[in-house]
């Protein structure tokens, strides 16, 4: 029996690595050592940047939110905290979007906060 040398899995892995490196400048997209190290690293960073995005989010929402709720006379924590003691169960997601486009839903939220924190 032939001994099978393992060219062609190397060629298919290195070709897999360049294909991934493509655009990236010099050697990082041409030289499979170099390319491999700059792959890793971008996968890293996209795996973590997905997280990021998460945070970026609900950070942006709580923004909007606190802007809102100071707009009819309450703090982000006491608003929150109305909107828990009155059961409303909205997430921040829905309270920032009601806040850009439905100002007057947002202030009668806010009304209910402030008579539930009263």
């Amino acid at each position: 029996m032939a001994r099978i040398k393992g060219g062609m899995n190397a060629k298919k892995k290195h070709n897999r690595v360049l294909k991934m490196a493509k655009g990236y400048r010099g050697a990082r997209s041409k030289q499979y050592r170099v390319a491999k190290q700059s792959v890793m690293r971008a996968l890293n960073s996209s795996y973590a940047g997905r997280k990021q995005r998460k945070r970026q989010y609900r950070q942006l929402w709580i923004a909007r939110i606190n802007a809102a709720a100071r707009l009819n006379g309450l703090s982000y924590s006491k608003f929150m905290y109305g909107l828990k003691l009155a059961n409303v169960d909205l997430n921040r997601k829905v309270l920032a979007d009601m806040a850009v486009n439905d100002a007057e839903g947002f202030k009668d939220l806010a009304e209910l906060a402030k008579s539930k924190i009263a």
